[in-house]
């Protein structure tokens, strides 16, 4: 695993972290919910860009 895939997947667990928190609270912030899941989405795309094409299966 490189650095920087490793890197980005500690900020998506801390993202992660962060959101459950927001969530939780008793006045939940919806912007801040919603800014944490872009920002969350963002990583993952950027993860599953790093790790390049998918091969598809043909059945």
């Amino acid at each position: 695993m490189s650095d920087r895939v490793f890197r980005l997947l500690e900020r998506h667990q801390k993202l992660d972290d962060a959101l459950r928190r927001a969530q939780r609270r008793r006045w939940a912030d919806p912007f801040e919910v919603a800014r944490l899941k872009k920002l969350k989405l963002v990583i993952k795309d950027r993860l599953a860009r790093l790790a390049g094409p998918r091969r598809r299966l043909s059945a």
